[in-house]
Parts: structure tokens; C-alpha cells; sequence
């Protein structure tokens, strides 16, 4: 019998909570590569790639940032789903910021254009707050302006199926992708050497 693959949250790590989970909605280049990050961290149960951030209704890979007129075109971004009892926002924040060039909002890396720019989803004024902090605390760091859009959540479209963990179906690809694009040599660039 064959069935009909929708465009579903991905779960690529398994945790199981007694407690509530909340969600964090970020952008940073190549959705590829800011979900394996992601992943890394301890207390994310989830990550899944998509688009988010403009109007286009029902986003795919080849028309998500091509609006048509009176559209808004999208960002490749990643919704995190983690577990806040053992995962703070602000540690969640440090450790994306940490992986990506806060410094570069024309892009990530190799990728340029608006549909690749950092950007951080906020749900609300609490969480636009701690933010603004980290975004603080990373340019008190790095000496030099970082520019990180922040914007208020919108509806989060999921990518389609092949694009959801990557980095493990094509792990070859993935690996010359990023190599090739300089994301790991501009990180370490600004942060040092970082897990």
C-alpha cells in the first residue's frame, strides 16, 4: 500500500520528559547545517528544517524566497524543540550564536542573499528580551557589531522530506557542502574552537 509523505516535524533525537517542551524558531544560513548543530546540543529533542519569516503560503525549496508580487519571501530556518527543564533559552541562544557569523546579515558563509541572513524568532517580549542580552553579551565579545535580525514568530512551514536530517541520509554531501562553504573555518575564526 503506498502512502502519501507529508511535510512532518523531525525527530531525530530521543528524549523522553515528564515535563512540558517549548519551541525556539532560528535562522542562520544553510537549515542543513543549523539543524546538525542543533542536534548536538544536549536537551533538544528535535529540530526540523523549513521556512518562515514572509507571507508565501505553503513554501517549497524553489519558490520559498522567489515572492511573487505582494508576497514576502521566507528564510531557511529551524524549529528546535527542547526539553527547558535541562535546556535553558539563554544557553540555547548562546550556542546557535556561537554557531553562526552574528556578524554577516547578507547571508552565511557561501550562502548569500536575505533567505540565508541570521534571524531569531521571538514569541513573545520575555523572550525578545534574553535576546537582546545575548546579542549584547556576543558583541561585548567578538568587539565588533553584531547584526542579527530579531523578529516575532510567524507560521513555520517544514520543509519537504528529503531536506530533514541531511547531514545523516547524505552525510557525504553534507560534509563537502559545509567544508566547501567555510562555515566551520569562519566560526572558528571568530569563536575559537567550540563544540
Amino acid at each position: 500500500m503506498a502512502t502519501t509523505a507529508t511535510a512532518q516535524p523531525v525527530v531525530s533525537k530521543t528524549e523522553h520528559t515528564t515535563t512540558a517542551t517549548a519551541q525556539a524558531i532560528l535562522a542562520g544560513g544553510c537549515f542543513w547545517c543549523v539543524e546538525s548543530d542543533m542536534l548536538k546540543l544536549a536537551g533538544v529533542i528535535s529540530a526540523t528544517s523549513g521556512y518562515t519569516g514572509g507571507t508565501i503560503a505553503n513554501p517549497t525549496y524553489e519558490n520559498y524566497h522567489h515572492p511573487k508580487a505582494g508576497e514576502q519571501p521566507h528564510v531557511e530556518a529551524v524549529q528546535i524543540t527542547y526539553n527547558p527543564a535541562k535546556l535553558e533559552y539563554k544557553a540555547l541562544l548562546e550556542y546557535y550564536v556561537r554557531h553562526i557569523d552574528p556578524t554577516d546579515n547578507g547571508g552565511q558563509f557561501c550562502d548569500r542573499g536575505a533567505a540565508y541572513r541570521p534571524v531569531i524568532f521571538t514569541a513573545n517580549e520575555a523572550e525578545k528580551t534574553i535576546v537582546q542580552q545575548v546579542l549584547a553579551a556576543a558583541e561585548k565579545q567578538l568587539k565588533q557589531k553584531v547584526n542579527v535580525d530579531v523578529l516575532p514568530a510567524t507560521t513555520f512551514w517544514p520543509a519537504e522530506d528529503y531536506h530533514q536530517n541531511y547531514h545523516h541520509k547524505n552525510p557525504t554531501k553534507y560534509k563537502f557542502y559545509r567544508w566547501n562553504c567555510g562555515r566551520d573555518q569562519r566560526v572558528q575564526q571568530l569563536w575559537g574552537n567550540i563544540k
